[in-house]
């Protein structure tokens, strides 16, 4: 119950990062800002989100991990309802960066409080954890066209009821978990990404998630739809990202291994932001749907890889590996925007499909340093060969 209990905050956490998608045009209309100004929403928490996963460690192994979930949860409640109050887009900037540190907080300590709590090993713990961010991920655009459609600050004040209710759950359900024996240093998560194979994966990741946030944070602003035909959309992207991260992206781990997973999954995205480009409305939608396929097997494969390559321990590697990567999801959307309003609409994808690219690149010019990862994939085909074999 303690695990399906933080996978329910997970889920609602995750929501806070798709809510906002359907309501970017009625914030913007309703607090008379451009895009680009709105998209400082992303940045703003996103930016906040990386820098405070270098203390996450810190905080957690010296008040626990509930306490820490806790902590990000309130911190959560208060800045999402704060932001359903602002009365500009300067306000409603700094309340999702308030945001972002409590999300910063829950989620790298979600992650490695469900891998210790979960009895089925720390893969099938991954890959709950992913199922969660699909799930919110999708969720959270219905959620913003369903509320956003009545007022652009309902959304806001939705998040914040349902995490006071992932609080609840939280502090009845989760035991206090024990403390490491080991205070971790607040430099700790700086120090890992010295290892190869970890800063491989992170500025791989960075990369990509430059490409998955212009998806995310640009593509409402072309639609020119309704906060219900937005929230569709993103709807069955988010459909799309929960299922090939869950049921897709393990089997194909085991059969062409998890780097060749990575690349086939960036290539992917990269043709589908060139189509999003070329395409007229139609074909805009189609492909923005279908980005979500790639996005869901690179979410799983990257952050198993992060917990796997190096011999840090996870919740360090976690921290580091989130610091460089969640960079991507600030830097994207603001630079996306102003990029399609003051050069073009098909820009942006251009250049996140060229960020793919890169992605590629890092990962054949450094590939010695992941060759563990060949190992803990064969590690799997093992442990599925023996739990069939327990079953005939």
């Amino acid at each position: 119950m303690s695990v399906w209990a933080t996978a329910f905050a997970a889920v609602v956490a995750f929501m806070g990062i798709g809510l906002v998608d359907p309501i970017l045009p009625s914030i913007a209309q309703g607090l008379k800002a451009t895009p680009s100004q709105v998209s400082l929403l992303f940045t703003s928490y996103f930016l906040v989100t990386a820098v405070a996963m270098l203390i996450t460690g810190w905080v957690s192994s010296r008040i626990g991990g509930k306490r820490t979930l806790l902590m990000g949860l309130v911190l959560v409640v208060v800045f999402a309802a704060l932001a359903g109050t602002s009365g500009s887009v300067a306000e409603l900037v700094g309340f999702r960066a308030g945001w972002g540190l409590g999300n910063a907080l829950f989620v790298a300590t979600a992650l490695a409080v469900i891998v210790g709590a979960a009895s089925g090993g720390a893969e099938s713990a991954i890959i709950l954890y992913e199922a969660a961010l699909g799930l919110g991920i999708s969720l959270g655009p219905l959620v913003g066209a369903l509320l956003g459609d009545w007022n652009w600050r309902a959304p806001f004040f939705g998040t914040a009821t349902l995490m006071a209710v992932g609080f609840v759950l939280i502090a009845t359900m989760l035991r206090a978990t024990p403390k490491p024996a080991r205070k971790t240093r607040l430099s700790a998560p700086i120090r890992a990404l010295a290892h190869g194979g970890l800063s491989t994966t992170a500025f791989t990741a960075l990369f990509y998630n430059f490409a998955f946030f212009t998806v995310l944070a640009f593509t409402p602003f072309i639609l020119g739809m309704s906060a219900y035909g937005i929230g569709a959309v993103f709807f069955g992207w988010g459909v799309c990202v929960a299922l090939s991260s869950v049921f897709a992206a393990p089997p194909l781990q085991r059969r062409i291994g998890s780097v060749n997973v990575l690349h086939l999954a960036l290539a992917l995205l990269a043709v589908f932001q060139i189509g999003i480009a070329l395409s007229g409305h139609a074909g805009i939608i189609v492909f923005t749907i279908l980005s979500g396929i790639p996005i869901g097997l690179n979410n799983t494969v990257f952050t198993e890889s992060a917990m796997e390559v190096s011999d840090a321990p996870r919740p360090v590697a976690s921290a580091g590996y989130n610091f460089v990567r969640w960079m991507g999801g600030a830097l994207a959307p603001f630079v996306a925007t102003k990029l399609g309003e003051e050069v073009g609409v098909a820009v942006p994808y251009v250049l996140g499909a060229l960020c793919c690219a890169v992605g590629m690149i890092i990962l054949y010019a450094r590939r010695h340093h992941l060759r563990s990862l060949s190992r803990v994939d064969a590690d799997h085909v093992v442990h599925d060969t023996a739990q069939a074999a327990a079953t005939m």
